[in-house]
C-alpha cells in the first residue's frame, strides 16, 4: 500500500509503498487531520518520544471499518507510539472507531477531532460555561481557540472576548461570534481584558498559550474565574503569585484529549460533530490531496492557522 513514511527525524514524511497492516481490524483511511502533535513526535520533540524509523505518522483521521460503517479514529497510540494513519490502510481496535452521521464530511469529521475537542470540551465539559460568564479565549486565531469562541457563544455566555496576535485571524474570530476582540500586542493585556470584559473581567478564561497573557487574564479576572489550562504557545512556564489564585477563589483546570474517558470522549465529539453539521460551530478547513503531504506537513510544522487535512479518496 502507500503510505507516508517519516524516515528521519526532523524531515517530511515521504509517500513510499509499506507492507499492509496486520494484527487488529483493518481501516480503509480517507482523511487524515493535521496536528503539532504530529510535527514534534516526527522531530522527536514530544514528551513521550516516538514510533521506531520508520513510521507511518498520523494520530486521527477517518476511514471506513471492515464492515464499511464511516468512523472517525482517534488515541491507542496512532502516530505515537506505533504507525498511524497517513496511509492507504491502517490498522486499530475493532471498537475504536466512532461511527459517523452521514450529513457531515470527512474533512469536517477529521477537523472537530483533537483540535475541535480542545476548544469544545474547555467550555462544554470540562468547566461548563455558564450564562453568565464572560470568556476570554487566549489564543482565540488557533482552531482550538475558534472552536472554543463559537462553543462559548452557542453554549450561552454573556460575552465572549477573542484574543490573539494575527489581526485577520481575530477579524475572523468576530465574524464567528466573538463580541470583542484583543490583540496580544497591546501594551497592557490586563487592562485591555478588563475594557474588553466591560470592566469587570473575564470569568472564564480558555487559555491555549501559559506564559505572560495566562498571567495578565487572571490578573484581570473576576472573583471566581475558572481557567482551563490547554496548551502553551506562548511559553511553557508562567509566574503567578499565590494570591491571584487562593485570593481571587481562582479555579484552574488542566485539559488533555488523552486523558478523557472514552465514553466522554465519543459522546461529546458527536455533540460537536452534530453542531458542525448543522453550521452552528464552523471550523476553516484546507485540503491537501495525499501526493501533496508533504507539503500539507511543512505548512503544519511553520504555524498553519486552518486545520489542515489530507485527503486519500
Amino acid at each position: 500500500m502507500r503510505a507516508a513514511v517519516i524516515t528521519e527525524l526532523g524531515k517530511a514524511p515521504e509517500i513510499s509503498d509499506r507492507p499492509d497492516p496486520s494484527g487488529q481490524a483493518i481501516y480503509e483511511v480517507s482523511a487524515v487531520a493535521l496536528n503539532p502533535m504530529d510535527v514534534n513526535v516526527g522531530a522527536g520533540r514530544y514528551f513521550g518520544g516516538h514510533p521506531e524509523l520508520p513510521y507511518v505518522p498520523g494520530g486521527e483521521g477517518v476511514g471506513r471499518s471492515p464492515d464499511g460503517t464511516r468512523v472517525y479514529l482517534f488515541s491507542d497510540g496512532l502516530g505515537l507510539s506505533r504507525d498511524g494513519l497517513l496511509a492507504e490502510r491502517g490498522a486499530a481496535p475493532a471498537g475504536l472507531g466512532i461511527p459517523l452521521p452521514a450529513e457531515v464530511s470527512d474533512e469536517v469529521a477529521a477537523a472537530c477531532g483533537i483540535a475541535g475537542m480542545a476548544g469544545w470540551m474547555s467550555v462544554a465539559w470540562r468547566a461548563p460555561v455558564r450564562k453568565d460568564d464572560r470568556v476570554l479565549v487566549l489564543g482565540a486565531t488557533s482552531t482550538v481557540g475558534l472552536v472554543a469562541t463559537q462553543a462559548a457563544k452557542l453554549l450561552g455566555a454573556e460575552r465572549v472576548v477573542a484574543v490573539g496576535r494575527n489581526p485577520e485571524r481575530l477579524k475572523r474570530a468576530a465574524e464567528l461570534g466573538a463580541d470583542v476582540t484583543v490583540n496580544l500586542e497591546e501594551n497592557d493585556l490586563a487592562a485591555a481584558f478588563k475594557e474588553a470584559t466591560a470592566g469587570d473581567g473575564p470569568t472564564h478564561i480558555v487559555d491555549t498559550l501559559w506564559g505572560p497573557p495566562a498571567v495578565a487574564a487572571i490578573q484581570a479576572a473576576s472573583p471566581g474565574y475558572r481557567v482551563v489550562q490547554v496548551g502553551q504557545s506562548a511559553s511553557p512556564e508562567a509566574t503567578l503569585a499565590s494570591a491571584a489564585i487562593r485570593g481571587m477563589m481562582g479555579e484552574i483546570y488542566g485539559y488533555t484529549d488523552f486523558a478523557v474517558p472514552a465514553s466522554t470522549f465519543r459522546e461529546q465529539y458527536l455533540r460537536l460533530v452534530g453542531h458542525a453539521a448543522a453550521g452552528e460551530i464552523v471550523l476553516d478547513i484546507e485540503t491537501y490531496p495525499f501526493e501533496r503531504v508533504a507539503e500539507a506537513w511543512e505548512r503544519q510544522a511553520t504555524g498553519a492557522h486552518a486545520k489542515l487535512v489530507v485527503t486519500l479518496t
